[in-house]
């Protein structure tokens, strides 16, 4: 989507836009594809590729950093942050797409062609000072690798509740607690964790928190939380009287929520445009499949029963791409997108569910081979329903625009 001349917008692919996509593309045949048919089966067979623990190997480990960093070096890992710490200046509009058509290839370790979780986020853009040099240029560079812990046994969107507590002892903060379903923090370089700083009672329920980078080595790793269809990349972080030096504040103290939630809308586009791009992959690789198999004396994609759940989840995938562009657009134009980014990140994760569903259902015993990608991305669609704000606190969110609740 791109503005035109008359002050609307186009849902063309813009030059600048499609010469990245297509270099993409090179990078992913040239410099990616050669890794993974080096790793061989540890790349597709989940049992050679994890250790007793779940944790990942080293191999795989270091393939993933090696594409993270030569991806880096090509200009594309961070290619949405400011030119001034790494980064391209690429526009959400650009982004979105490119997330959108990495997906649309299908599921594996191309995913970190382009930053995700463990990459540099809007929120580290806040590093003053020592922080930019030692943490957020090597971060954009793929030199390092970050995790955001925020999420707790018990309060998980309910996250101004949280436990883990700092309190100030001269230059330090000493911090207390656990986090838990921490994507990367097995293998992170450093993390950035909320703690409560002040009490809700004096400063109100989202003020108080504040954000602190604590590096790998200052905490310890509790159980690794081995979700379906995300084995091995997280667990839980524990802080034991952990000390922080004040130089490590990642922004104002006590203001760490509100910051946090002034990127929100770039997590869930970016969700919302891996849903959508596995949805198309995951359609086009049924509708080969039904085209092909023949029952009866005909395709299977001649029985309305099978051709009506594809179309059904055509239809939808199309929407969830009109609604991603139009939030990509708004983000562009600075405008208010709080709304725009729930709908996406409910929607779009809701059609991936439906559509992964329908790709096992009409690829039959088929589906649910380990050799074949759909029950994989059905699990993928399962954890991103939940990741980035649950469909519930989506739902919320809409409910609360519309004034419909407090």
């Amino acid at each position: 989507m791109s503005t035109n001349d008359s002050g609307g917008v186009s849902f063309a692919v813009d030059d600048e836009t499609g010469l990245i996509l297509d270099s993409l593309d090179e990078f992913v045949a040239q410099e990616v594809e050669p890794i993974l048919d080096e790793l061989g089966d540890v790349y597709t067979n989940p049992r050679k590729g994890h250790r007793e623990d779940g944790r990942w190997t080293d191999e795989l480990l270091e393939a993933r950093d090696e594409i993270r960093r030569r991806s880096a070096e090509a200009g594309f890992y961070a290619m949405n942050l400011p030119e001034d710490v790494g980064g391209e200046d690429v526009s959400p509009v650009a982004w979105y797409r490119a997330k959108k058509h990495l997906a649309s290839h299908g599921p594996g370790m191309t995913r970190y062609v382009l930053a995700g979780p463990e990459g540099p986020k809007p929120l580290l853009l806040q590093a003053e000072g020592d922080q930019v040099e030692r943490y957020l240029e090597p971060t954009v560079r793929a030199e390092q690798s970050t995790a955001f812990a925020q999420t707790e046994p018990g309060a998980g969107s309910d996250s101004p509740n949280m436990e883990t507590i700092a309190e100030k002892e001269g230059d330090e903060w000493v911090l207390n607690g656990r986090k838990q379903w921490i994507t990367n923090a097995p293998y992170a370089d450093f993390v950035q964790l909320f703690a409560r700083t002040t009490p809700q009672e004096e400063v109100g329920r989202y003020g108080g928190i504040t954000c602190f980078i604590v590096e790998r080595d200052e905490y310890e790793l509790g159980s690794f939380n081995n979700a379906v269809g995300s084995v091995g990349s997280q667990a839980e972080i524990v802080l034991d009287d952990v000390r922080i030096p004040e130089s490590r504040v990642l922004g104002e103290v006590d203001g760490a929520f509100y910051a946090a939630m002034d990127f929100l809308s770039l997590g869930r586009l970016e969700l919302g445009a891996e849903a959508v791009g596995y949805s198309e992959f995951l359609l086009e690789e049924a509708t080969e499949y039904v085209t092909e198999r023949e029952a009866f004396g005909r395709s299977i994609g001649d029985f309305q029963q099978v051709s009506a759940k594809l179309a059904r989840g055509k239809a939808k995938t199309y929407a969830a791409d009109a609604a991603g562009l139009k939030l990509a657009w708004k983000m562009a134009h600075d405008e208010r997108t709080v709304m725009d980014s729930s709908v996406l990140k409910w929607f779009a994760t809701n059609v991936m569910w439906e559509v992964a569903d329908a790709a096992v259902q009409v690829n039959g015993a088929n589906g649910l081979a380990e050799e074949n990608p759909y029950m994989d991305l059905l699990h993928q669609a399962r954890i991103l329903r939940i990741v980035e704000g649950t469909d519930e606190i989506q739902l919320n969110t809409i409910a609360k625009s519309m004034g419909v609740m407090d």
